[in-house]
C-alpha cells in the first residue's frame, strides 16, 4: 500500500482522482469517514426511550441504566458520597456532570447523545493510538491498515452507545503507546486515570517488571498506586460505606455469562438491580444467583500462576513482545473473571489487531465478535418472558455459545504465549 501523502503536497493529493492506493493511504480521509459515518449514524437512529426501554442506536445497552443513576443529581444525590457505583468514580461523575450541564430539562435521549459524543472523541483517539502503536510495530503501512480494519469493525461502533468502555480502551492504548515512546511517567498517569474507569488498564503494570529493570518498574508502580490513591482516599474520608461498596462491588457478583457461571447454574446477565439499589450500600455485596463453586480467590491465584508461568518463560523482549504480554495479562484476567462483558471486545480488538496483524488476525476479531453479539443481545433479548434469565431451548445455545467464546480466548492466550517464547526478529 503507498502512501500519496508522501509524494504530493496536500492540495495536489485532494485534486486527483481516487484511486484504491490513494484512498486507502489517506489517514485524514480515513478519519473524516469514521467520524461522519458515526456521527450520521446518531441523527438516523437517535437513542429514545419508549416504556422505559431503549428503542434507538442505544438498544441492547446500558446507556438508560447509566442515565438513571445520573438522574439522582436531581435530588442532590451524588456518587461516593449519596450512592455507590459499581465502577470508578471517573465515569460515575462523567454522568452527572453531564446530566447537570443538560440543565433542568434533561432527557434520556440529549444525554445519550451527548455521551455518544464524548465516546466519538475517544474512540477517534482509539483510531489514530492503533495506527501510531500498529506503525511503531509492523511499519507505516500495517499500521494503516489496521486502522481501516477498525474503522470497519462493529464492535467499536456498537460500544460507542452502549457504555463507556471506548474511554478505558483509549486509556489502555495511551498507556501503551506512551510505554513504547519510553515516556513512562506519561504512561503511568494514562494507566491511572484509566484505572480509575475501570480497573483493568492497570494490569499494564505487569509489563513494567517484565521489560523494564526493577526501579523504573517500581517508579512507575508507585505512580500509579499515588494517582489512584489521591482520588480514592478523599472519596473514602467523605463516605466510607459507599466508597468501599463501589471498591469491592464487583467481586461481590454472582457469575454470569462464563464458563464460572455453566457450573453455578447462573444463566443470566450480570445486573445489578435499578438505580435506587444504589442507594443502599448492603446492596453493593447482596449475591443475585447462585454462588460459587469455585471460590473467587481460586480462580484468581490460578490465574496468577499462569501469568507467573507467561513472566518467567517469556523470551521476546522487544516493543512487539511488550505488547503481546500486555494482551496476554488482559485475556488472562478476562478468562478467571467469574463474569463477561461484551463491551470487554473494545479493548481485546485493538491488542488482537497489533499482535497478529494478519488475515488471521482479522478472522479472530470477527469470529470473537460474532459468537459474542450472538449470545447477547440476539440470544439474550429472547428471555424477556422469562425475567433475563436463559432456560428452556435457550440453553444449549447459550452454553456453546460460552464455550465457543471461551475457546477462542484460550487459543488466542495460547498464540500470545508462542509468540512470546519467540526470540525478537
Amino acid at each position: 500500500m503507498s502512501n500519496v501523502e508522501s509524494t504530493a503536497s496536500p492540495t495536489q493529493a485532494d485534486q486527483r482522482p481516487l484511486t484504491v492506493a490513494g484512498l486507502l493511504g489517506d489517514f485524514r480521509l480515513l478519519v473524516i469517514l469514521f467520524i461522519s459515518f458515526r456521527l450520521m449514524l446518531l441523527m438516523v437512529y437517535q437513542p429514545i426511550l419508549i416504556q422505559g426501554v431503549e428503542r434507538g442506536i442505544g438498544a441492547g445497552g446500558d446507556q438508560s441504566y447509566y442515565f438513571d443513576l445520573a438522574a439522582l443529581s436531581r435530588q442532590g444525590l451524588l456518587p461516593f458520597r449519596d450512592w455507590w457505583s459499581e465502577f470508578p468514580p471517573v465515569w460515575s461523575f462523567l454522568t452527572v456532570l453531564v446530566y447537570q450541564l443538560l440543565g433542568a430539562n434533561a432527557n434520556y435521549t440529549g444525554y445519550a447523545m451527548f455521551m455518544g459524543l464524548i465516546m466519538l472523541v475517544f474512540d477517534t483517539g482509539n483510531l489514530i493510538l492503533l495506527r501510531k502503536i500498529g506503525a511503531r510495530l509492523h511499519g507505516a503501512n500495517t499500521g494503516l491498515a489496521l486502522a481501516w480494519i477498525y474503522a470497519a469493525t462493529l464492535a467499536p461502533v456498537v460500544f460507542l452507545w452502549w457504555t463507556f468502555e471506548t474511554i478505558v480502551a483509549f486509556f489502555l492504548l495511551l498507556g501503551l503507546w506512551w510505554l513504547l515512546s519510553r515516556r513512562d511517567v506519561r504512561s503511568a498517569v494514562a494507566v491511572a486515570i484509566g484505572a480509575l474507569t475501570k480497573f483493568t488498564p492497570a494490569l499494564i503494570v505487569a509489563a513494567l517488571w517484565r521489560f523494564r529493570n526493577w526501579r523504573a518498574a517500581l517508579r512507575y508502580t508507585l505512580i500509579v498506586a499515588a494517582v489512584f490513591l489521591i482520588v480514592y482516599i478523599p472519596l473514602i474520608a467523605g463516605q466510607k460505606d459507599m466508597a468501599l461498596a463501589s471498591l469491592t462491588s464487583q467481586f461481590n457478583k454472582a457469575s454470569y455469562q462464563t464458563v464460572w457461571a455453566l457450573l453455578d447454574g447462573n444463566y443470566r446477565t450480570g445486573i445489578f438491580g435499578s438505580a435506587l439499589d444504589h442507594l443502599d450500600p448492603a446492596n453493593a455485596s447482596t449475591i443475585r444467583g447462585n454462588p460459587s463453586v469455585i471460590p473467587g480467590p481460586l480462580r484468581l491465584a490460578a490465574a496468577g500462576a499462569v501469568g507467573l508461568l507467561v513472566f518467567a518463560r517469556a523470551r521476546r523482549f522487544d516493543d512487539k513482545g511488550l505488547v503481546a504480554f500486555v494482551a496476554i495479562t488482559l485475556l488472562i484476567f478476562f478468562l478467571q473473571a467469574q463474569g463477561w462483558s461484551p463491551q470487554w471486545l473494545a479493548q481485546i480488538i485493538p491488542l488482537a489487531l497489533l499482535t497478529f496483524p494478519t488475515r488471521t488476525g482479522v478472522l479472530i476479531v470477527v469470529l470473537l465478535s460474532l459468537v459474542t453479539f450472538a449470545e447477547y443481545p440476539f440470544l439474550f433479548i429472547r428471555t424477556g418472558d422469562t425475567g433475563g434469565q436463559i432456560t428452556g431451548g435457550l440453553v444449549m445455545p447459550f452454553v456453546v455459545l460460552v464455550l465457543t467464546r471461551t475457546a477462542i480466548l484460550v487459543g488466542l492466550c495460547l498464540a500470545l504465549y508462542q509468540r512470546l517464547r519467540q526470540d525478537a526478529v
